[in-house]
């Protein structure tokens, strides 16, 4: 099943520290590419974008093993705490799967990024919920999820099909002309 599997690490800003102690955790699993590439927002000193060939799935985290999935989020968190405050990191994390689902983190304040980090795995409960296909656009092949400060809690806040977009606004999918 996993033999082959291909991991991306999409990055700039990045030491080659931090890429490295990642590169440790992932590697045990995976063919880890690394893809080191230009600024290209320039709202983030520094952006991560990391390909996780795998559905987001509890089978997923069964099978990476919950406490090295801990220590790739502690490595989050320490990228974040070595950049200070304001817009420094941008993580975002795209699991594969139907849908794919993505997670992106660009929060300014250490603690409500920490606090994303660390309740990504909280989202496996809602899934079903958020993939309810009395709920969902049709021929949906991506979700998208984005941390939201006030509320404190991870929120759908796009899908994309092949030919549409959508935004969830309130409670219900709105489609983006």
């Amino acid at each position: 099943m996993t033999e082959g599997l291909k991991t991306t690490l999409r990055y700039y800003g990045i030491s080659p520290w931090e890429i490295e102690v990642l590169y440790g955790f992932l590697n045990s699993h995976f063919t880890v590419i690394q893809d080191e590439i230009e600024q290209d927002d320039s709202d983030f000193v520094s952006s991560l974008d990391v390909e996780i060939p795998l559905a987001f799935n509890e089978e997923f985290f069964q099978w990476f093993d919950f406490k090295r999935w801990e220590k790739v989020k502690a490595v989050f968190k320490e990228m974040k705490r070595r950049r200070g405050t304001n817009n420094a990191l941008k993580v975002k994390i795209n699991f594969s799967g139907n849908p794919k689902i993505v997670f992106s983190v660009d929060v300014e304040d250490k603690q409500w990024f920490d606090n994303a980090i660390e309740k990504i795995d909280f989202v496996l409960e809602l899934l079903p919920h958020h993939l309810d296909p009395q709920k969902l656009p049709s021929e949906i092949s991506e979700i998208n999820y984005k941390f939201d400060s006030d509320s404190i809690r991870w929120r759908l806040n796009s899908a994309s099909s092949k030919s549409k977009k959508y935004s969830f606004t309130g409670n219900s999918w709105k489609e983006i002309t």
